[in-house]
């Protein structure tokens, strides 16, 4: 449907439209275009030939659509997405954004890549190509993310350098193991050096990195950074020579803090990006477009608020006559119905009417389900696996910060019942697990954490950033089991269970990370999940998603993994009693 790179650029043809010699295949009549070269909106047709912008001014064209004054401006970008994450496959995902004006996200698919390796990279790879979404691929740094912890696969240098040379892939995806860089481990230097040889870029994770440390970090020729939580992060960042990504995931919800850091002599040095954000929210709050909206609420210039999600991001990862309404442009567009509200009218990809009135306007169907390995393996368990022996009056707690993935360290007093230490539903601390679901090993860690809100029953995923294994919260053992033993049949999924049953579940088959349904439907499931969690008590708007977060060693400041708690500032496991003085 959409041409495909080898495809030439008909350049006498093109010369001869933009000049008015030749009409154009297409003429968007009485248009307002946004013009985010000049921060200006100007008035005039916009002819499209072929799957390019030929000119802008007063044009004939075989096809002649009225606007009446409606704003144009260029298709939206993801700087920096887990396509995972909204736990369905690619073609269902692009079924939610591109109706929302979505023309392009650079996606990292390191989360597949933890679980499956190269098998999921190439699954991902396949998937995302051909259709009205245009997948850029950033290629996994960190496979495992570190070695605090057990995944599916591990992945080096020469398992990625073939990708390389893919004209998809835009570079290496963020170097999340910033310790590692900053110190010269050779296992992340070695990709770096890969990417940099090729001419490719290279996408960072640092969040509070400072200093010399963050000169280090930045003269390994990392660029970009999405982890920034406040002003002044950012501005430390843009210092050093950082692209900020302001991210607005289902948790980590930073544009608020961030949309300050966006004037314009900053505009072109930001992008937009989501990172993470669930079926739901796509459904309900929309893509970069609701991120474009909020800024302008917030006070960002409208025209600069679209360049920031569009030219700013192709600039900076090289896409070349992408992001702009301008002659020799490709026809990636969206038709507004004003720039304040940013409502998505139409939607063209390369020229074609892909999207209006907030619906596809072609059903691409169902993609049928990968033929992918068993994913989830787990051995019997028994309640003494999650039961924990009072070692101490004071243990580490990993305390939850609303919206944020970063979490406390808390040190608290353990309630202690027949020796045992047990959740203290009064202080809103319940216990969390980690269990390895790869290989069917021994490792899972018990430890605690305070913020969930849970008062009864337990929440198990095997969505579980980075590694995927399970995680699960649960105010009582007997619950626990219940809900991983579902995870388990179902080959991956959520589940809560209360009074030793299951009450709700949602199967994610593919790689325990995405489901083989519509969107819509895995849409309503989360509603479901939601409601039922928020009966056990939780008052987390995602709870599903903060729970995934907790898990993830390379963000401050106590996490847990199946080999245990993990004290990030200090980069190493330590003991659930061994509290610093």
């Amino acid at each position: 449907m959409f041409l495909s790179r080898s495809e030439d650029y008909l350049l006498d043809q093109m010369i001869d439209v933009a000049a008015g010699r030749t009409r154009a295949d297409l003429v968007l009549k009485n248009a307002n275009v946004v013009n985010v070269f000049t921060g200006d909106v100007t008035p005039g047709d916009i002819a499209i030939h072929g799957a390019y912008i030929a000119g802008i001014g007063e044009y004939a064209g075989n096809e002649v659509i009225d606007l009446k004054g409606k704003y144009v401006s260029p298709s939206f970008i993801d700087g920096h997405v887990h396509v995972e994450s909204s736990m369905v496959m690619p073609i269902q995902y692009a079924r939610a954004v591109v109706p929302h004006g979505t023309g392009a996200v650079v996606a990292d698919p390191h989360e597949i890549a933890n679980v499956l390796g190269m098998e999921g990279i190439l699954y991902m790879s396949k998937s995302m190509r051909g259709g009205p979404l245009e997948f850029y691929m950033m290629l996994p740094s960190c496979v495992p993310s570190t070695d605090l912890e057990t995944n599916g696969v591990a992945l080096d240098f020469l398992d990625i350098k073939p990708l390389m040379t893919e004209h998809y892939v835009l570079g290496l995806a963020e170097a999340m193991n910033y310790p590692g860089v900053i110190y010269r481990d050779p296992s992340i230097l070695e990709k770096i050096q890969v990417a940099l040889r090729m001419g490719k870029r290279i996408d960072g994770h640092a969040p509070g990195l400072e200093g010399l440390d963050l000169n280090a970090y930045a003269a390994a020729r990392i660029t970009s950074d999405h982890e920034c939580v406040d002003i002044e992060e950012a501005r430390r960042k843009l210092e050093r020579g950082l692209h900020i990504h302001i991210r607005e995931g289902s948790t980590a919800r930073n544009l608020k803090a961030l949309a300050p850091v966006i004037e314009p002599h900053t505009a072109e040095f930001c992008s937009f990006v989501t990172d993470d954000r669930n079926s739901l929210d796509l459904m309900t709050k929309g893509h970069i477009d609701s991120m474009v909206r909020e800024s302008i609420e917030l006070g960002v210039d409208p025209v600069l608020a679209i360049k920031v999600a569009s030219l700013s991001t192709a600039k900076h990862y090289g896409l070349q006559y992408v992001g702009a309404v301008a002659p020799g442009y490709r026809a990636d567009i969206v038709v507004l119905d004003s720039l304040e509200k940013i409502n998505v009218e139409m939607v063209y990809k390369q020229g074609v009417l892909v999207a209006k009135d907030g619906k596809m306007v072609e059903d691409f169907g169902i993609e049928t389900q990968p033929r992918l390995r068993r994913s989830v393996n787990i051995h019997y368990l028994e309640p003494e696996d999650f039961q924990v022996k009072v070692r101490g009056d004071r243990m580490n707690v990993i305390g939850m910060i609303p919206d944020q993935v970063t979490t406390e360290h808390l040190i608290e007093e353990p309630k202690v019942v027949d020796g045992l230490v047990v959740p203290d539903i009064d202080r809103d601390i319940a216990k969390i697990t980690i269990i390895e679901r790869h290989n069917a090993s021994e490792p899972r860690a018990v430890g605690f954490v305070k913020g969930m809100g849970i008062k009864e029953g337990a929440m198990v995923s095997s969505i579980a950033h980075d590694s995927h294994n399970i995680v699960a919260v649960a105010t009582n053992d007997r619950d626990l089991i219940e809900a991983v033993v579902q995870i388990v049949r179902m080959q991956g999924g959520i589940a809560l269970a209360k009074d030793g049953k299951v009450i709700e579940s949602l199967p994610l088959p593919i790689a325990g990370l995405m489901s083989d349904q519509p969107i819509e439907h895995v849409s309503e499931r989360m509603k479901d999940l939601k409601t039922a969690a928020q009966k056990l008590g939780t008052p987390l708007e995602e709870p599903f998603m903060a729970m995934a977060f907790l898990s993830l060693p390379v963000i401050p400041k106590l996490k847990i993994t199946d080999l245990g708690l993990v004290d990030v500032d200090r980069f190493r496991l330590i003991d659930l009693f061994d509290v610093p003085e």
